[in-house]
């Protein structure tokens, strides 16, 4: 299994990101966790965790920014 995140833009477009391909799901949401402050500063509103392709869920990257 592949995990990895797609990151969006408030218009719904793909930012290209470091490459993120990871073997499990803690190791990649350690890797958002450790990186997501830098996409928001870069326009990022939504990160989608990836398995394999299928959207496993989406997180708004704009409320987590605000706490």
């Amino acid at each position: 299994m592949t995990w990895t995140w797609q990151i969006e833009d408030g218009d719904g477009n793909i930012l290209e990101t470091p490459d993120s391909d990871l073997g499990s799901q803690g190791d990649a949401e350690s890797w958002l966790g450790e990186r997501w402050r830098e996409f928001v500063a870069d326009g990022a509103t939504v990160a989608a965790l990836m398995e394999d392709g299928r959207t496993v869920y989406r997180m708004d990257l704009e409320a987590a920014a605000e706490d």
